[in-house]
């Protein structure tokens, strides 16, 4: 029951994830917000709202590695899944945004939440402050010299949608976020219980392969039907959204400490490695490009991560 729990509580949190960005989306051309605003703030808010989500209401009811485990792991699985599936099925052309803003903003979040954590094994209000104060000047710095990749971020379809439709999207968002939420946690502590293994352990795995599930879906549409797939700048993106608004602005509603040290020991140091390994897999050996080789080289690494953690 608590592995279908688990799994009841992802579908809900992705369906009301979509719903609050569509509504969100809305709202925002009704008020004539520019599409690239909307596309940096409205959108990449949304889409990081089951984590966000998930995150503060682990934090509240006393299960911090689950908060902690749920960024971890998606960061993980973003790039050591999601972006290995995608250019094992497409190979994905670099542009220069990567070492100029994305891959740099990348490590420095990773490296400031890590030295934040490994102080005193928590992350508390002034620390999240800090990380999402950071999240802002990254946000003015994109908006302002890097238009042409905030488009990308920019959605489709710019239809807005009617007040009705607007306001009843925005109550099934927050409603399913939150119920999703509450069964999540519930059955991913229950879980924990019945495998015998940590909380940590549920959380880096099952709950952040679930919360990746929505990029990993797009980028396999978008490859099937020949469109742009996923860029790399996205889910780099997303990976920054997790450290620096989903835990920042989780720890300053609550103070977020480490139970299990495997987190620091172990996990992080994989976050640490994958990220800093799409640097040279860029570059060597075609240049500016990754292909299903790089895509095999993360998705290996990734099971190398997963699996250990079971046995």
């Amino acid at each position: 029951m608590a592995f279908f729990a688990v799994i009841i509580g992802i579908f809900i949190l992705i369906k009301g994830g979509d719903w609050l960005m569509r509504a969100a989306v809305a709202l925002s051309l009704r008020f004539s917000i520019p599409k690239i605003v909307i596309g940096m703030t409205v959108v990449s808010f949304a889409t990081s709202a089951p984590e966000l989500i998930v995150s503060i209401q682990s934090a509240l009811s006393g299960h911090p590695d689950l908060a902690l485990g749920n960024v971890v792991g998606s960061n993980i699985a973003n790039l050591g899944l999601v972006l290995a599936v995608t250019i094992i099925i497409s190979p994905i052309d670099v542009t220069s945004s990567f070492y100029k803003t994305d891959w740099p903003m990348m490590m420095l979040a990773s490296l400031l939440f890590y030295f934040f954590i490994v102080i005193d094994n928590k992350l508390v209000a002034y620390e999240g402050a800090i990380l999402f104060v950071l999240l802002l000047v990254f946000m003015v710095y994109l908006i302002k010299y890097q238009k042409t990749a905030v488009l990308d971020e920019a959605p489709e379809d710019d239809q807005a949608l009617n007040a009705s439709k607007t306001f009843t999207y925005l109550l099934l968002g927050g409603f399913s976020l939150w119920l999703g939420s509450e069964t999540l946690i519930k059955g991913a502590v229950s879980l924990a219980h019945d495998l015998g293994v940590s909380e940590r352990i549920i959380s880096v795995s099952i709950i952040s392969l679930g919360t990746s599930i929505p990029e990993l879906s797009a980028s396999i549409i978008a490859i099937l039907n020949k469109e742009k797939a996923i860029s790399l700048g996205n889910l780099m993106g997303s990976n920054i959204f997790n450290l620096l608004a989903v835990m920042g602005i989780t720890s300053m509603i609550h103070p977020v400490e480490i139970q299990d040290t495997g987190l620091l020991s172990n996990d992080i140091w994989w976050m640490f490695g994958i990220s800093f390994l799409i640097l040279p897999l860029v570059f060597f050996p075609r240049g500016s490009k990754l292909a299903w080789i790089d895509g095999l080289i993360l998705l290996i690494l990734y099971s190398v991560f997963i699996l250990p953690l079971f046995i």
